[in-house]
């Protein structure tokens, strides 16, 4: 019997493992460095699992950036409708929330991986807990620290999903970076993604406004116009609307530049009515009385204009209006990349062949996280992490089936 290793045992792994246990006369087993599968999963799932988005086929494409070329075809065998069909079969329904993101039926990523894996493993698919890749060895098998040791894997093909480099206390530390880099794979630095910013505010904001949320409120940055809402931190920002703009913010930090972000804290007024109202004589009235009955600032917003808005222009109506519509928010450094929700770069499409097999290393295949690609958050992330294992789960049975290597030993 043929062994096929599955190393990382998040949705892509789990999903290659799923198609390749379909193949009579295989052995699929997973192997997962932390002490149980999918815990970034449930970690993504904790505050409401949104599994993927009802956008129209060609719309969802656009959220991978750069890289949509190559994920269109991941997606397009195995995208959003086929990923909810999926989740169906498991005994799961889902529904469409109001900002078209699509979760499952009870919110929660938690039974929706029960049946999962309950399913996998009626499948004969076998599970290794606390095994951490190492590579290979001189003859090629696969490397694994284990509590009771090292020990040594011989596959005849094997599907590396081992994520990107955040969360590491999840299992997503990066270290196949090195391993990889170490046989000339071709690699794209690891950066963070869907990350939160460094701003740098006055102690006095700080205290008082950290982990307040902004909203509603409208974000312009690279030519693009988003609303939602974001959260101030400690350190700067971070939230939904942050996480739509931050790969075009943390590439123009890398060019050296000093982005900002320009809000519009008022987004259901004109420039022109807002003007007109702030105008109004104040009487006796505070600045802040009057931007709460005039324009509706106050708290964190208002706490954003002192900030943020040079004092010389608190001292017109015009000033104060244009800054509420277009506020510059410039943003320092991205938080670490442990902190991120996600990664970009990682392993090459170029690379890699249609199967998403290492062109250099027949038998290897990459999916998920590893793979130099990115999407903001919003289900975008989670379908194309199922997509690619998906690809890679059936490649790899093509290969095995077409007469692959008995091994894969590295070159």
């Amino acid at each position: 019997m043929r062994r096929v290793a599955i190393i990382g045992g998040g949705p892509a792994g789990l999903m290659a493992a799923e198609q390749l246990a379909a193949v009579p006369g295989l052995l699929v087993e997973v192997f997962e460095a932390m002490p149980s599968p999918g815990r970034k999963f449930l970690m993504a799932g904790k505050g409401g699992m949104n599994i993927t988005h009802s956008d129209p086929p060609e719309v969802f494409r656009q959220r991978y950036g750069d890289r949509r070329e190559q994920v269109a075809p991941l997606l397009d065998s195995f995208g959003a409708e086929q990923l909810r069909a999926w989740i169906h079969g498991l005994g799961i329904e889902t529904f469409v929330g109001t900002s078209g993101r699509v979760f499952p039926t009870g919110m929660k990523a938690a039974p929706l991986l029960r049946a999962w894996l309950q399913r996998l493993r009626a499948a004969g698919v076998r599970f290794h807990m606390r095994h951490r890749w190492l590579g290979w060895d001189a003859e090629g098998a696969l490397r694994f620290a284990t509590p009771a040791g090292e020990t040594a894997i011989a596959a005849s093909a094997t599907v590396l999903a081992m994520g990107g480099a955040s969360w590491r206390r999840l299992g997503s530390d990066g270290a196949w970076f090195a391993l990889l880099e170490e046989r000339r794979i071709p690699l794209a630095p690891l950066r963070p993604a869907n990350c939160g910013f460094e701003v740098g505010w006055s102690e006095h904001f700080r205290s008082r406004f950290a982990g307040q949320p902004v909203k509603p409120v409208v974000a312009s940055f690279a030519g693009r116009r988003l609303a939602g809402e974001f959260m101030i931190t400690e350190d700067g920002i971070e939230g939904g609307l942050v996480y739509q703009f931050s790969a075009a913010l943390r590439d123009a930090l890398a060019e050296n530049a000093t982005p900002a972000m320009l809000l519009d804290l008022v987004p259901g007024r004109s420039l022109e009515r807002l003007t007109a109202d702030l105008s109004r004589p104040r009487g006796h009235d505070s600045l802040a009385s009057h931007l709460r009955r005039r324009a509706g600032i106050e708290g964190v917003k208002a706490g954003l204009l002192r900030e943020l808005l040079a004092v010389e222009a608190l001292g017109s109506a015009a000033g104060i209006a244009g800054a509420l519509k277009s506020l510059p928010l410039p943003v320092r450094a991205t938080r670490p990349l442990d902190e991120a929700i996600s990664t970009a770069g990682g392993v090459r499409f170029e690379g890699v062949d249609e199967g998403l097999m290492l062109k250099s290393l027949p038998g290897v295949f990459c999916a998920g996280e590893m793979l130099d690609w990115e999407a903001p958050t919003g289900g975008y992330l989670l379908t194309a992490c199922f997509a690619s294992g998906y690809v890679a789960g059936r490649a790899a049975t093509a290969w095995l089936q077409d007469g692959g290597a008995v091994s894969t030993t590295p070159a």
